[in-house]
């Protein structure tokens, strides 16, 4: 007989008495079926994740805007009462910039009337504004009134013709700071468009039209740049993001996450189980989600890069058991069946406490976020079930080698237990004033976002959007629908005082760009009815004046330049739109509870609040770090239950908290130093992170317990379990670290801040594990011995 065959057969024979020894555990009858119907296991869970995988060609991307708001979203019900009654909100900007000089010349006139007149044919445009089809309105005469196009054949303008054109767009404060800059070197031409019925197919066939004029108007005139932004443009950058980060970062976080792993297990064989082991738990997710319907955003695209990190995460401590209790002379069979028993349970109540973690997500005001957490939930069961089956059954057949522990003094982690021991008081003392340093800059965090900041300068689309703030118009909106109380009540002189008394109030407030507001263009035919007088830009006077004038107005109006946008059907009611500068969500919210006060004060009949897609964000940026607030204590508390149950011991419980309350608090803390600002994705590391931290909070007190009970004083204890689950504890942070490191690459905000904030947070944990934990235990706990 070969000595692999004695081999063999040996180890099933060890592996059998072993088995025969804890007969009466259910346990250990599990393990037994899984190793001996190994094949019948791999085969059965290859089946399963073939059949959740096919759901997969089922999943799709989105951009919209509306996918990030929930359906009670109290803002957009008011904001969609706003489109119902003027005009969808869907709007490509375009500035168009020649290189040297000012617009205003012929063949930049040219090149802006030519993009206007092309844009006319976009799928779904129901608008465009240009300063070339801007509705210029003058007297003729004493009693008629011309209205027309600003400019008309460009090319054939002679000098004279472009300085009156200049004056008088310069001179407009509707087209000031809107359609042309003030400086006259920038012009713009804003594509309006209606709501489709099927978003993600409209916004695609849109872009891609807008991208080939923008192409061929770039090849007509070399000498002018063209910079694309609007809400449009935003939404078909969102779904580029939700791709790239898909399709970019899972491999880069898989590559990450098992480099990571090889080079802490040290075996390639157990490298390549874990790796098959992410294949089976992703493909079972994702294909679970398209089964779901699920939609992904930007921010649940980040959900492969989660679950590979947290499988191999979580299902690394059964490999690195089995490894090590190779090395120390037990038979494959053996070591997969004791590193099974001891750590089922550890690995379960992480499962639990990771999935609660992340079920609290659903909390937010975000529905992605519900996504996110749903899917995380999913993935983290889905990583305990095939560790408990798949992996073990994989280990069993694969030739899964262990180099034999080395002879010799104390190792690293035996070192270090006793460095922690014998410093307890300094470290308890250090870190806890490193505590109270970093705590101290969680004061200095503005819970604001800016959506003009989601993405980097890799993305066009911050680009453009950054020269069009600079150079032209802010793209942040407020709009209000001002109500006249009445039926043609929008020419009584008192409404028309209020609203221009309320635009000119916004025009002073130093965020503000330019204001839209109904009583300019009364003004306008008030002056252009008296000759052009400059002393007749006012309001008129009388009711039945100002009526005629509108009447007037509206008859000359070229087809798509009515005043649809602008006024309600029963001229009830008109709208009036505020831009911002780049400004921020905090800020927004600031100056509209400044506008709602004077409104209050000055006109409480007028309206009542602003709306809008950037107000829309603004409060849900709030609510929903309140909402994610609420959801994570109520799972801090879930989690201290289980705790204190696990444990069976009150004190330990309580103990177990602080080392998982505590990172959160300095990883915020030193973002209020670092950075400063807290967003929409950063709202909800606490709960994402806190169900992962408590993994190795739950493993150092599960050895640390066992010890304990079987006689050992405290101080005793912490130097067992560091030799213990030190070098594991170590390798699932770095695992995890590596792995939502990889977000860090991403070019999209949400995506980014949430990796390296819940990074950060790992770290701290496993300082908190190491050097604070032991202390408390050895000076709480020790006191009972």
């Amino acid at each position: 007989m070969g000595d692999a065959m004695r081999s063999r057969l040996l180890a099933k024979t060890e592996f059998g008495r072993m088995i025969g020894h804890h007969r009466q555990s259910k346990l250990d009858r599990y393990i037994t079926f899984v190793i001996e119907r190994r094949l019948a296991v791999i085969l059965v869970a290859s089946l399963v994740m073939a059949a959740a995988a096919a759901g997969g060609r089922y999943l799709t991307v989105t951009g919209d805007y509306r996918a990030q708001l929930g359906e009670d979203n109290p803002e957009l019900a008011t904001f969609d009462v706003l489109e119902d009654t003027y005009a969808a909100t869907y709007v490509a900007l375009v500035a168009i910039a020649p290189r040297t000089g000012s617009v205003f010349t012929r063949d930049t006139l040219q090149a802006v009337d030519e993009l206007t007149e092309a844009t006319w044919s976009l799928p779904y445009s129901t608008r465009v504004d240009s300063l070339t089809n801007y509705s210029h309105s003058e007297a003729v005469g004493e009693d008629d009134l011309i209205v027309a196009p600003l400019v008309d054949d460009a090319r054939s303008l002679d000098d004279p013709g472009l300085a009156r054109i200049r004056r008088i767009a310069l001179g407009e404060a509707d087209l000031v700071g809107r359609l042309v800059s003030p400086d006259g070197r920038v012009a713009g031409v804003a594509v309006s468009f209606a709501r489709p019925e099927d978003p993600e197919a409209a916004w695609a066939e849109v872009s891609e039209h807008l991208r080939g004029l923008l192409a061929e108007a770039r090849a007509s005139h070399p000498d002018i740049d063209y910079y694309l932004t609007g809400n449009v443009a935003l939404i078909d950058t969102l779904a580029a993001a939700a791709r790239e980060d898909a399709s970019l970062l899972s491999p880069l976080a898989f590559l990450f996450v098992m480099t990571a792993t090889a080079v802490f297990l040290g075996s390639l064989v157990g490298t390549l189980a874990l790796a098959v082991l992410v294949v089976f738990i992703l493909g079972t997710v994702v294909g679970l989600a398209g089964w779901l319907g699920v939609v992904f955003t930007p921010v649940s695209a980040v959900i492969p890069m989660i679950v590979i990190t947290l499988a191999v995460a979580y299902s690394i401590h059964i490999v690195t058991a089995i490894l090590s209790a190779m090395g120390g002379g037990a038979a494959r069979n053996d070591a997969i069946a004791e590193s099974l028993r001891t750590n089922m349970y550890p690995v379960f109540i992480t499962a639990v406490t990771t999935a609660i973690g992340f079920l609290s997500l659903n909390a937010s005001e975000s529905p992605p976020f519900h996504d996110l957490g749903n899917l995380a939930t999913l993935g983290v069961l889905c990583t305990f079930a095939y560790s408990a089956t798949l992996l073990p059954a994989m280990l069993s057949v694969l030739p899964l080698r262990s180099r034999r522990a080395r002879a010799g003094g104390p190792g690293l982690f035996d070192r270090f237990g006793v460095f922690v021991v014998e410093r307890r008081w300094h470290l308890l003392s250090i870190v806890s004033l490193l505590v109270v340093g970093l705590a101290a800059g969680i004061p200095r965090i503005e819970l604001s976002d800016n959506w003009t900041r989601y993405f980097d300068e890799g993305y066009e689309f911050r680009r453009h959007t950054d020269f069009v703030i600079e150079n032209l118009t802010g793209l942040d909106r407020l709009e209000y629908s001002l109500e006249s109380g009445g039926d043609g009540g929008i020419t009584d002189p008192d409404y028309l005082r209020a609203v221009d008394a309320f635009a000119e109030w916004y025009r002073e407030q130093p965020e503000v760009t330019h204001v839209q507001a109904f009583s300019d263009v009364m003004k306008r035919l008030n002056r252009n009815m008296h000759g052009d007088d400059p002393a007749f830009y006012r309001l008129p006077d009388e009711r039945a004046l100002a009526a005629q004038y509108l009447l007037l107005y509206e008859l000359s109006l070229p087809f798509g330049s009515d005043l649809n946008d602008r006024v309600d059907v029963a001229k009830s009611a008109t709208r009036l739109t505020v831009t911002l500068g780049d400004s921020s969500s905090l800020e927004q919210r600031r100056i509209e509870t400044r506008a709602r006060a004077w409104l209050r004060e000055n006109s409480p009949d007028l309206a009542d609040e602003a709306t809008g897609l950037s107000v829309v964000f603004a409060h849900m940026s709030r609510r929903n770090i309140d909402s994610m607030l609420n959801g994570t204590i109520i799972a801090m508390v879930l989690i201290s239950c289980i705790l204190i149950a696990v444990f069976r011991s009150p004190l330990l419980g309580v103990i177990s908290l602080i080392p998982n309350f505590i990172p959160a608090v300095m990883s915020f803390g030193l973002w209020g130093y670092l950075v400063g600002r807290v967003g929409l994705a950063s709202s909800v590391v606490a709960a994402i992170a806190f169900g992962m931290i408590v993994d190795d909070t739950v493993h150092f007190l599960t050895k640390y317990r066992k010890a304990r009970r079987e006689g050992l004083a405290a101080t005793d204890a912490v130097r067992s379990t560091f030799r213990s689950v030190g070098r594991a504890l170590v390798t699932t942070t770095a695992v995890l670290s590596c792995g939502f490191l990889a977000f860090t690459f991403s070019g999209f905000e949400t995506s980014w801040a949430l990796g390296l904030l819940v990074t950060i947070t790992l770290l701290f944990a496993l300082v908190a594990d190491f050097l604070l934990l032991p202390p408390l235990l050895m000076a709480v706990d020790g006191r009972r011995s």
